[in-house]
């Protein structure tokens, strides 16, 4: 089975749906450190965080990627929560980038840049209902910036 997030397959929100949500939902940058230095990245540019040890790779929606040397866990209390979902112990997923859910064998979800992240089968029922009240609350809103 699967449930369909975009209408159309491998389609993301528009650049301008998406900084009119953050502006909307006032989500703030994530200070990132990156050799020494830090990098404030705006939330939204985010697709995903793949836990590896005491480093986190930050996938972006460029097809480009980031290894910072924080903890999922540290960063997943940096991350605002009405878009971020942590499915699985090893990963946060953006809910803006969720294309579609399938529950053929587990649960799967597959985001619009192609990556396919696993639900643990303990986090799938709270993944669940994150999902349906992102979906009640954010996708009348960005239909709304659609057409403005």
């Amino acid at each position: 089975m699967k449930l369909q997030i975009h209408s159309s397959p491998r389609n993301s929100y528009s650049e301008y749906q998406l900084q009119s949500v953050t502006r909307h939902l006032n989500l703030p940058d994530i200070t990132l450190p990156f050799w020494g230095q830090r990098r404030k990245i705006p939330a939204y540019r985010i697709t995903w965080l793949e836990g590896k040890g005491n480093y986190t790779v930050v996938h972006f929606s460029d097809g480009s990627e980031m290894i910072v040397s924080l903890t999922l866990k540290k960063l997943e209390g940096r991350l605002p929560s009405e878009i971020f979902v942590r499915p699985h112990k090893k990963s946060i997923i953006n809910l803006l980038y969720l294309q579609e859910i399938r529950t053929d064998k587990g649960v799967t979800t597959c985001l619009t840049s192609g990556f396919e992240i696993e639900v643990s089968r303990r986090k799938t029922t709270q993944f669940m209902k994150l999902v349906i009240a992102f979906q009640q609350e954010f996708l009348p809103l960005t239909a709304h910036y659609a057409m403005a």
